[in-house]
C-alpha cells in the first residue's frame, strides 16, 4: 500500500544512507523500523472475561437435560 509520510529532512538522509549501505530499498528499511517499533511497544492488560455463571458450583445444570429446540425456545422466550 502507498503512503505518503513526512519525515525530517536529516532523519530521511540516514535512513537513505542505512539502506544503501545495507544493500536494501529504503522501504524495508522503514517497514523493519516499524515493525520493531510496534513490537517494543507496551501492551496493555489481557482482557479478562467477567464470571457471569449462575447457581452454585457442583450443583446440577438444570438445562442439560433439554434437546437443542427447547434450549432455544428457553433462551429466546420472553423473561418470566
Amino acid at each position: 500500500m502507498k503512503t505518503t509520510i513526512e519525515i525530517r529532512d536529516d532523519l530521511l538522509v540516514r535512513a537513505k544512507r542505512f539502506a544503501k549501505r545495507s544493500g536494501r530499498p529504503l522501504r524495508a528499511v522503514v517497514e523493519d523500523g516499524l515493525r520493531r517499533v510496534l513490537a517494543d511497544a507496551p501492551r496493555g492488560p489481557a482482557y479478562e472475561l467477567p464470571d457471569r455463571s449462575v447457581g452454585e458450583p457442583g450443583q446440577n445444570d438444570p438445562l442439560e437435560a433439554f434437546s437443542w429446540h427447547e434450549l432455544r425456545d428457553e433462551i429466546y422466550s420472553a423473561p418470566r
